[in-house]
């Protein structure tokens, strides 16, 4: 009896050993994971826009915000605001240099770099927000984009869109075709071809310029963003008239790039947090500007800014070069031709489908 007792009491003994050795080593395994443990990243991040600027700015502070508290610190992403580092429609080229590990703007900044990048970002009478997100996740885009930046070392996606933009703010009446000839106008991409077709004067530069060039009659109008951002700049105290629709962009989808080699530093996990911020911000980016454009409208509204609407002849005849603009950009590189080829065939069949269902949606319900 006393030998059994004794046994039973080793068994005891032992079973308590083993469970207390297993949970030791549950502790020891959980406890980096819940400290964040792994090896730490601390990246730069340069962007196109002003600090803390609404809608884009805020976007990329949103997106570094996420990823911070998604990894448990373990990747931490500094934001440097237009000019800080680099200035603004630099962005891409410090990336592909390494000078930062990621940047945040919109592609078509850089298209005397890579032609193709435009494609990706806003088409004259082009898609829509959702349409360019249907191509890009859906439609084969994304890996065109990535082979398209692959030879510069970068790595694109899509971080941020606006939704239909506004045609822009103007110091001389649009009344006519003829209007547009002799206009200094701020207009990037293919928007901005269209107009020097139409015998306007394109000039580029950065938000923070853009108050000062139009209230000291350097530039006679100026497009950015819509009556969200436009407010922010101050434009309806530099210019007489508010022109809509936007033509030149029904969407801009800015992009976040990503330094390829530190791409590939980073573990799995993080990598996926990286692609999950960036498509939370690409849908959150555009959910403030569809609410937040339609209350500066009222507001400028209530103000008295004078709000008109290009005439059907103008839009008509802007339509007409649009389309010999884009397929004549697309022709004058390979790599655009490819882009295009691809992407029209895939627009055409989201425009079908949009015409019998959408459209008659929005037409009816006034």
């Amino acid at each position: 009896m006393k030998r059994r007792q004794i046994l039973a009491a080793a068994g005891v003994g032992l079973a308590a050993s083993a469970l207390a050795g297993c949970n030791k080593e549950a502790e020891t395994t959980a406890k980096p994971q819940e400290g964040g443990g792994g090896e730490t990243f601390n990246w730069k991040m340069v962007t196109s826009w002003p600090k803390n600027f609404p809608g884009v700015g805020v976007g990329a502070e949103r997106f570094a915000t996420l990823v911070e508290e998604m990894s448990n610190g373990r990747l931490k992403v500094k934001i440097y605001a237009a000019g800080e580092l680099v200035p603004a429609l630099e962005v891409f080229d410090a990336v592909s240099r390494g000078t930062a590990e990621m940047g945040h703007g919109a592609p078509y900044y850089w298209k005397g770099k890579v032609p193709a990048a435009q494609f990706f970002c806003a088409l004259p009478f082009g898609p829509n927000a959702q349409e360019m997100n249907a191509w890009l996740h859906k439609g084969g885009g994304i890996e065109l984009w990535e082979e398209v930046y692959k030879p510069f070392g970068v790595l694109p996606m899509a971080c941020g869109a606006t939704g239909v933009q506004t045609a822009g703010w103007f110091n001389k009446e649009i009344n006519s075709v003829e209007d547009f000839k002799g206009l200094k106008m701020r207009t990037p991409g293919l928007g901005g071809e269209v107009l020097t077709k139409m015998g306007g004067t394109v000039v580029n530069m950065p938000a923070g310029e853009i108050f000062t060039a139009l209230q000291t009659g350097a530039i006679d109008a100026t497009e950015w963003i819509g009556p969200y951002n436009d407010q922010a700049l101050g434009l309806h105290k530099a210019a007489k008239y508010y022109y809509t629709p936007g033509w030149q962009e029904p969407n801009v989808t800015f992009e976040l790039d990503i330094n390829l080699k530190a791409w590939e530093t980073l573990p799995p996990d993080l990598q996926a947090i990286v692609r999950a911020a960036a498509r939370d911000v690409n849908g959150d980016m555009l959910d403030a500007y569809n609410a937040r454009n339609m209350e500066a409208m009222e507001q400028l509204k209530a103000e008295g800014v004078d709000v008109r609407s290009l005439p059907d002849e103008v839009l008509a005849r802007l339509k007409e070069v649009a389309a010999e603009v884009v397929e004549a950009s697309a022709a004058a590189d390979p790599v655009a031709a490819k882009v295009w080829a691809q992407q029209k065939a895939y627009l055409q069949r989201l425009a079908e489908y949009a015409e019998f269902n959408e459209k008659l949606i929005y037409n009816i319900r006034g």
